[in-house]
């Protein structure tokens, strides 16, 4: 039989409303029954929160891994622990995101990933061999291929059904690779892009909703081409970033932050195994990387992924853009979600959603995450 389980005197988040609220949440196994004021315990274990601030569990779109595992190469061992240290960070779900590599690798990893069945992993992102080779950055150019229809019709299959996919959709010279994205109701983003606003204009016409770690691995805004950067403000994109102050400097971030309609704002990861871990040589999906001094490089000198968790991007992002906490949540827990699909399972408080929960300190100037509820169990974070 499922426990009940009734939070009381908390500050619950509204991720709507973009503000924390005095009220009770109900749990009903791994479900969230109700949310409002004075709600009946009934045979429900009642826990007090004493006041702190009760969240959604932070979503991350796009990760290649942490504490020295991949998901390229990871085991059901390498997943599960994975999987636990994501949530003692937070994170109570996400797209385990797969670099370029060959179709044979790909096809393989994604198999492992579904079959392990962790409930934090809700799909699988294609970051890789789709992309434009001059902007390929921390992929390797071997394994590149211009956008196949046929052969993404046969990797789809091993993703579940959720998928997300990024390319560089101007070179989907006939429109049949988005096209069969589409069709197999995957969500797909620009991305490694060298496109032009034009294209990019056509791509996000075409059924693209998304634009992959914005700034990064694209052509900048520039005041004679617009770009894709330019394509996808004013329009319903989610645009991601990369807040840690390396990929994306403070000040392009607040720029980027007022230009951009906050609804399709969204923080991620991009982080990679070295997250977590020592300086020292470790790889991104088939390419080796070196990581010291804060930055992961590949051994030509493109920047790769990050070493940041999603509690300090939305620190980041307060700090770099004047926000509150309240503000800055709603960009790691259901805009992300949205840009997935899956905000009627994860991303809010609401009833009927995954009871995906996490407790932080009552304050508005920074995330400090305490412990986090999910899958009908406690996690103390950083532990």
């Amino acid at each position: 039989m499922a426990q009940r389980t009734l939070f009381r005197n908390a500050y619950v988040y509204d991720a709507d409303a973009r503000a924390f609220a005095r009220r009770e949440v109900l749990i009903d196994g791994q479900t969230i029954a109700a949310v409002g004021e004075n709600l009946t315990a009934g045979d429900a274990v009642v826990r007090d929160l004493n006041g702190a601030y009760l969240c959604p569990g932070l979503v991350d779109a796009h990760t290649h891994g942490r504490k020295g595992f991949d998901f390229s190469a990871a085991d059901e061992d390498a997943l599960r622990a994975m999987a636990l240290s994501y949530v003692k960070n937070g994170v109570t779900c996400l797209y385990p995101t797969l670099a370029t590599a060959p179709l044979a690798d790909w096809i393989a990893a994604a198999d492992r990933i579904r079959s392990v069945a962790i409930p934090q992993y809700a799909g699988i992102h294609l970051e890789g061999r789709y992309l434009n080779p001059d902007f390929r950055g921390a992929h390797s150019l071997a394994d590149l291929r211009n956008p196949d229809a046929a052969e993404l019709a046969q990797i789809l299959p091993h993703l579940g059904k959720k998928p997300h996919v990024t390319a560089a959709l101007e070179l989907d010279a006939d429109g049949s690779f988005t096209r069969c994205a589409m069709q197999a109701g995957a969500t797909l983003s620009l991305g490694h892009t060298g496109a032009s606003f034009e294209q990019a204009s056509a791509a996000f016409d075409a059924g693209a909703t998304a634009l992959t770690h914005t700034f990064n691995a694209m052509p900048g805004l520039h005041h004679r081409k617009g770009g894709p950067i330019c394509a996808a403000v004013g329009r319903p994109v989610y645009t991601e970033f990369i807040c840690d102050g390396i990929h994306i400097q403070p000040e392009m971030v607040r720029l980027a932050y007022r230009m951009q309609d906050p609804d399709y704002f969204v923080l991620v990861t991009d982080s990679l195994e070295v997250a977590g871990m020592p300086d020292g040589e470790y790889r991104v999906g088939s390419l080796p990387i070196t990581f010291y001094g804060g930055k992961a490089m590949t051994l030509d000198g493109h920047l790769a992924g990050s070493t940041l968790s999603m509690a300090d991007a939305v620190n980041n992002l307060m700090q770099f853009c004047g926000l509150s906490l309240a503000q800055a949540l709603y960009h790691a827990t259901l805009a992300p979600a949205r840009e997935l699909g899956i905000a009627d399972v994860v991303g809010s408080i609401e009833p009927g959603k995954r009871a995906d929960l996490l407790i932080a300190e009552p304050n508005d100037t920074v995330l400090h995450p305490l412990q986090v509820f999910t899958g009908e169990k406690w996690y103390d974070c950083n532990d």
